[in-house]
Parts: C-alpha cells; structure tokens; sequence
C-alpha cells in the first residue's frame, strides 16, 4: 500500500494538472496562440535548462558507473529500433508513426522520473547517469524519426541532412552536453545564477502539462485510440517486461534498478508532444499517449515496484 502511495502522488497530480490546462482553454482562458507559444518556450528554453540543472548538479566523476550507462543507452537504442521497425511494418496510417514511435519508447525520466525516484529514496539517486545514458539519446532519435517520417521533411539526403541539423541544435541535448561539462569541470555558479536556473527549470513540467490539457483534442484523440492504447501498453509494460529481467541479472538493485525502472516504465514524456508540435508530427496522437501513460502509470509502476520488492531487489 505504501508504494501505491508513493505511485499515486507521482503520477495523479502530473494528470491533474493536464485536467486543469484543458478546463481553462475550455473556459476560454487559454487559446491555441498560448498553446503555440507555450510549446515553444518550453523546447527551447525551459526543458534545457530543467535537464542541464539535473546534470550539472550531480557528481558524474564520483557516481560514474560504465556498465548502467552502456545499459540504459543499448536499452534505450534497441527500444527504439524495435519500435520503428515494427511500426513501419504494422501501421497503415504512415503519417503517426513518427509520433508512435516517440511516444513508445521515449520515458519522463528528467521530469517525472526524478520525483518518482524520490519519493522512494528521499533523493534523485542515480537518476542523473540514468539521463547521460537515455536521454541524449531520446533526443537524438526523437529528431530522427520526427523528421524522417514527417511527411513535409523532403527526400533521401535532404531528410538525412534536415535531421543531422536538428540533432546538432536541438536545445535540450545543448543543454545535456553543458550539463556534462559544468558538471566534469567542477564549476560551481554564485547563488544568484543558480536560482535563477532553478526557477527557469521549475516551469518546465507544470507548464508543459499546462499545454498538453489544453491542446489536448478530445474527439480527435478518441479516433486514435487503437494506436494510444497500443503505445502505452508498449511504454509502461512491454519494455519493462523485456529488459528489467536482463538488469537484473547484470546484478543492478536498489538505486539502480529504479532508475531503470523509471527508464522503461515511466509516462511518455510531456516533451514528445512539443517535439511532435514543433516538428509538424501528430501532436493528437502523442498529446493522447501522454495523458494515457500517465494515468495508468500509478498502477504499473506500483506493481513493478511490488515485484522487485518481493525479488529483494530494492
């Protein structure tokens, strides 16, 4: 009952707060402009800064581990490829798969899965290697799959190089890699920039769930629901049910086997909507997923927690 608790206060405010971003542009207090501009303050400036504060925080020289960084990545990258190539093949409507894509395999690791992991911990643990290793890495994939299975991105090389650009100058991975380095070069900022960065950061999650409750299309979504439910059956139960049994045996517990818990079972991440909105993909669709996941995550996440408590792993 107690990690019900904890699934619960992780996962039903996060909803809740998409429940009130819908309300309000029902009520006429939020309009599709603020949606537009929302989305992409968050891109550009908020969600960088919210990854970059993770990073640059911990102490990746002292924490470093090799073998649950090289994890998480392949775990990540084999998702992700297993996931395309499987849509490419079973989805007919070719124009939301760049959207399934993501919403399948890309988790809330920096924004849901720290607050998860502490929850339990009382601290973020080994949530930021759990970053360095996946998160760059659903940045990167997101870009090229946003852009390879958009249907106005061009051709051949044309997409090739649209992608290679957008990985290059995609805020959040900028951030990420400042992150890295603020953290290896043991810079330390005066309390003024650090709590303007806090501040800056906070506004990532509540404001990106703001968004999603508000362009969040009802009817639309409910045309889609074959695809979303698929998604989250993909995202909180499917991954996790294939490589939490491999961590285990490569001996992660406590700490590390949450943070990979989080890694594969968590929510899809608010930021694959205005990665989807932002680069001309299926926003209905990944705003569906979100919501979805989400929801249904306080009780997957619950009965994963129990297993692992009942394996003695955490």
């Amino acid at each position: 009952m107690e990690n019900f608790i904890y699934s619960l206060n992780a996962t039903i405010p996060i909803f809740l707060v998409i429940v009130i971003g819908y309300m309000l542009k029902q009520i006429g207090m939020l309009n599709d402009e603020f949606v537009s501009v929302a989305n992409k303050f968050n891109f550009k400036v908020t969600l960088p800064l919210l990854v970059f504060k993770d990073i640059s925080g911990a102490n990746i020289k002292e924490d470093f581990d090799i073998v649950f960084v090289l994890f998480c990545a392949i775990a990540t990258t084999v998702c992700f490829f297993a996931i395309w190539g499987g849509a490419k093949l079973v989805i007919q409507d070719k124009s939301i798969v760049g959207a399934f894509v993501q919403a399948s395999f890309r988790s809330s690791a920096a924004v849901m899965g720290i607050a998860f992991i502490q929850n339990i911990y009382g601290t973020s643990g080994m949530a930021p290697l759990m970053i360095i290793g996946s998160v760059p890495l659903y940045n990167i994939y997101s870009v090229i799959v946003l852009t390879m299975e958009a249907e106005d991105s061009g051709q051949g090389k044309e997409k090739i190089k649209k992608a290679l650009v957008g990985i290059v100058t995609n805020p959040i991975i900028i951030g990420i890699l400042l992150g890295l380095f603020v953290s290896l070069a043991g810079i330390t900022f005066p309390t003024i920039i650090n709590k303007t960065v806090q501040n800056m950061a906070s506004m990532a999650s509540p404001l990106a769930l703001i968004t999603i409750g508000a362009g969040f299309e009802g009817r639309k979504a409910l045309a889609k629901i074959k695809p979303t439910i698929a998604v989250a059956m993909i995202k909180l139960v499917v991954q996790t049910a294939v490589f939490l049994p491999v961590a285990i045996q490569l001996g992660f517990q406590n700490e590390k086997i949450i943070a990979i818990l989080v890694m594969l079972a968590a929510p899809t991440t608010p930021s694959c909507y205005i990665m989807a909105k932002n680069m001309k993909n299926d926003g209905v669709l990944t705003a569906s997923a979100v919501v979805v996941t989400t929801l249904f995550s306080a009780v997957t996440l619950t009965i994963w927690v129990y297993l692992l408590k009942t394996l003695s792993m955490i």
